[in-house]
């Protein structure tokens, strides 16, 4: 009885197994198959393309160097015993900033005074003697050779003094040297001498340099090109062309600047002209040895088509934009670029103003993509303004 009972259970779990393995199978095929959804569009910064007037820049790096520098060098030997002149301070013209010891110098004159007297007591003599002589001459009461000694004696003192005097003035010059001035307005250097050096024109090479540094030259190495375009007209005219200065900091120094004259010839090694501008340079804020950059402006773009550059993308020398035309889709553009202003970008061929094009965004569209497009926000901390349309600065000034 139990045995046939244990048989029944059996057959049942097998039937309930034979049953129900392949339902579970079916349903766990059944939830294997993942449920595909479509991709939503991505979302992208779209901004304007703008029109207006905007002038055409050009800039360049740029060298400062006093107008004009005089190197202070000593005329004569000897040991330096005075500075008087404080470092770095505007130094008058004729201002004495050294002094070499006198000394020497004084002994030398008051010798050279002596024998200026010595030679003029001869002449004295001499012409004396050639008075006495000729109206005996003339009265035949001396030979011609008396007479003739007698000329000649006058003219050799009259000679030796000349010489005695020429030394005196040399003497005298070389005293004046111990006072070493200054040649120019300007501001001195730092001294290369120190009290107690020997100094000389064969002991040291300069003693300070004076710079005048208002108003100050700015040198502007610019292409053979850039040359041609900033002349008025291509005839040479020069002082047409008002130039901006922006120092290192990036400011821009308060007063304007002009071309005053260029090199002469184009450097063959690198192809550029160096050219002269001259700045206003009250307070002496800029120094020589300073670098900035010089920036004229060249022209006016009227009715120039804006982009912000980063909507420009650069591949292997040509430029896209990716422009979001009706129904949100995206049509990538080739396009022609002109030159940068400021954080935007001229484009001369490819857009239309009004259009709307990806600023942020553009490595993720493709061509007829949709996008869900929003407005760009330029960061406030972008480092470069954008730039105001013409005649907009002043009135914004006036309010």
């Amino acid at each position: 009885m139990k045995r046939t009972r244990t048989n029944a259970f059996t057959s049942f779990f097998r039937l309930v197994s034979v049953i129900t393995i392949p339902m579970l199978l079916f349903t766990a095929a059944g939830c294997g198959k993942p449920k595909t959804e479509a991709p939503l569009p991505p979302v992208v910064e779209v901004a304007d393309v703008i029109q207006r007037d905007v002038p055409i820049n050009m800039e360049w790096v740029a060298s400062i160097d006093g107008s004009v520098n005089a190197v202070i060098r000593p005329q004569v030997t000897g040991y330096l015993v005075s500075q008087n002149y404080k470092e770095g301070d505007m130094v008058k013209k004729g201002q004495v900033l050294f002094r070499i010891d006198p000394r020497v110098f004084q002994s030398a004159l008051d010798q050279a005074n002596g024998q200026l007297a010595q030679q003029q007591a001869r002449w004295t003599t001499a012409k004396a003697n050639l008075k006495r002589v000729k109206p005996l001459a003339a009265q035949n009461a001396v030979s011609q050779k008396d007479l003739d000694d007698a000329t000649g004696m006058e003219q050799s003192t009259h000679a030796s003094v000349i010489a005695a005097q020429a030394a005196v003035d040399k003497a005298r010059l070389d005293l004046e040297f111990t006072k070493v001035t200054s040649l120019i307005d300007g501001v001195a250097g730092i001294a290369k001498a120190q009290i107690g050096d020997l100094v000389g024109p064969g002991q040291t090479g300069e003693l300070t340099t004076v710079s005048t540094v208002d108003p100050i030259k700015v040198y502007v190495p610019i292409s053979e090109q850039q040359y041609l375009k900033s002349m008025d007209n291509r005839s040479g005219k020069t002082g047409q062309t008002v130039l901006e200065l922006i120092l290192t900091d990036g400011s821009t120094f308060p007063h304007k600047g002009k071309i005053t004259f260029a090199d002469r010839q184009i450097d063959p090694m690198t192809g550029t002209i160096k050219v002269a501008t001259l700045f206003p340079n009250p307070g002496n804020l800029l120094r020589p040895g300073q670098f900035a950059r010089v920036r004229a402006q060249i022209g006016i773009a009227s009715g120039a088509l804006l982009v912000p550059q980063r909507a420009v993308v650069d591949i292997q020398g040509t430029y896209q934009i990716a422009v979001v035309g009706p129904g949100n889709k995206v049509d990538i553009r080739p396009v022609e670029v002109g030159e940068r202003v400021g954080s935007l970008w001229i484009i001369s061929k490819g857009v239309n103003a009004g259009e709307k094009i990806v600023v942020e965004g553009v490595q993720k569209v493709k061509q007829d993509m949709p996008v869900v497009p929003k407005p760009f926000v330029p960061q406030e901390n972008a480092g470069v303004k954008q730039p105001a349309p013409i005649g907009e600065s002043a009135a914004a000034g006036k309010r």
